[in-house]
């Protein structure tokens, strides 16, 4: 090997099922992922089976022409790009974390995401149908003996509404008069895609001139497309502002349903003097319509607040590994909320309170106190709900192996020798070659 190509190291293929392949780097990815999050990784053989696992799936799906729709796809590669920049603060941010355009990484997430949902409706498919009786989790649990039933620390359900701050009129008229500087310079004769480039925040765009390309009538925001249509070709638009910040628009050309433009965006920096006074007033409103029983929280939360994944639950705080709304009410919490929480009795709402969100951002909250329980030794009356969601995992991770044993044979699977040594589903003994 000669000297410049020394620590280069080349991926491999190293499993094989029908026409999807497992890269050497998609183990140690997956691996990598759970050290980075601080968790206990399963060895690479559990990892290489769970992959084997997935795309095993996805080959059943297509021997057995089970399609997910382009809408559905669609609607969750845009669910999560939201998320996305609710948690990184901005577009601009997301480029900057991941090195990629937005583009190209909605291009690549589009695929994941596909291929995700089609699992999902695969495992919908075999084990969806998979019930439990109440006989059934009573049966599991007086199967466990007495003394080594779980100990069950105290639990809280804790419901919020978010509403973030505003960006301050300083600021709006800050950014409005930069864009305005650069339409002057643009309109002097100074090249529109050099200032792009030098003063753009859609990093995206801006190594590019602040091309966007052609977009369909519909793709990009109403504010931008409106303002974009009305432009004739070299033309430069008025300061629009949209969700992303505040955009100078040139418009390259026309083509059928389809237009050509460029922009120079910048953002708002809403950690920087961001108005709180319409988030009190929202939330202050909001409480006083909950305490007089004119409105549910649920409903409260899920039509008002700008934190979406709790919004979805009704408000209520879901505990990330379980995916359940009770809370250890230990050290592991979430600091801000135990301390709030500690002043409040069961049933009560706060006033707002100050807000950081998880990428920075400043906003205010309330809190609701559901519903506490005390330690206590795991009973059914008490913890039924997480007894039952064990039976039920239990269960249908059966009928997945009862499928898979049966999937196998309608498939052609490899795995590489040095992985040998795994018994991938319990049947793959020794491994072959590509």
């Amino acid at each position: 090997m000669g000297q410049g190509q020394q620590g280069v190291s080349l991926d491999k293929i190293i499993a094989r099922v029908d026409n999807h392949y497992i890269l050497n780097s998609d183990v140690e990815d997956m691996y990598m992922s759970y050290v980075s999050q601080g968790q206990s990784a399963p060895d690479k053989c559990q990892l290489l089976e769970s992959l084997i696992i997935n795309k095993l799936l996805l080959a059943k799906a297509e021997i057995d022409s089970v399609i997910v729709e382009d809408d559905v796809v669609s609607g969750e590669l845009d669910a999560k790009m939201g998320y996305m920049i609710q948690r990184f603060g901005s577009e601009k941010n997301i480029v900057e974390a991941y090195g990629k355009s937005i583009d190209n990484l909605k291009s690549e997430l589009r695929q994941q995401v596909k291929e995700q949902k089609i699992v999902e409706k695969m495992q919908q498919t075999i084990s969806g149908n998979v019930k439990i009786t109440p006989s059934e989790v009573r049966k599991f649990f007086n199967s466990i003996p007495k003394d080594s039933l779980p100990y069950i620390p105290a639990e809280v359900e804790i419901g919020e509404i978010v509403r973030l701050g505003k960006v301050t009129k300083e600021q709006k008229s800050k950014l409005r008069n930069q864009l305005l500087e650069l339409k002057q310079r643009a309109e002097k004769g100074e090249d529109f895609s050099m200032l792009a480039q030098i003063y753009s925040e859609d990093l995206g765009s801006a190594k590019n001139g602040g091309d966007l390309g052609f977009a369909k009538r519909g793709a990009m925001v109403p504010e931008y497309e409106g303002a974009a249509l009305a432009l004739k070709p070299g033309e430069l638009s008025d300061i629009v502002e949209s969700q992303f910040g505040f955009h100078l628009i040139k418009l390259i050309e026309t083509r059928g349903a389809e237009y050509h433009s460029k922009h120079i965006l910048l953002r708002p920096d809403y950690n920087k003097g961001a108005d709180m006074t319409d988030a009190i007033r929202t939330l202050d409103s909001l409480r006083a319509l909950i305490e007089i029983d004119s409105l549910q929280f649920a409903k409260a939360a899920l039509d008002n607040s700008e934190d979406k994944m709790t919004a979805e639950t009704g408000g209520l705080i879901q505990d990330m590994n379980t995916g359940l709304s009770r809370l250890t009410l230990d050290a592991s919490m979430d600091p801000a909320l135990y301390f709030a929480i500690d002043t409040m009795k069961v049933g009560q709402i706060s006033s707002p309170l100050s807000y950081r969100t998880s990428d920075g951002a400043s906003g205010m909250r309330i809190l609701w106190f559901k519903s506490k329980s005390e330690p206590h030794t795991a009973n059914l009356q008490d913890d039924y709900e997480k007894i039952s969601q064990l039976v039920l995992s239990n269960k249908r991770n059966n009928a997945l192996e009862e499928w898979f044993k049966k999937a196998q044979g309608d498939v052609y699977i490899s795995v590489e020798p040095e992985y040998k040594n795994c018994k991938v589903l319990g049947l793959l003994q020794e491994g072959q070659n590509l």
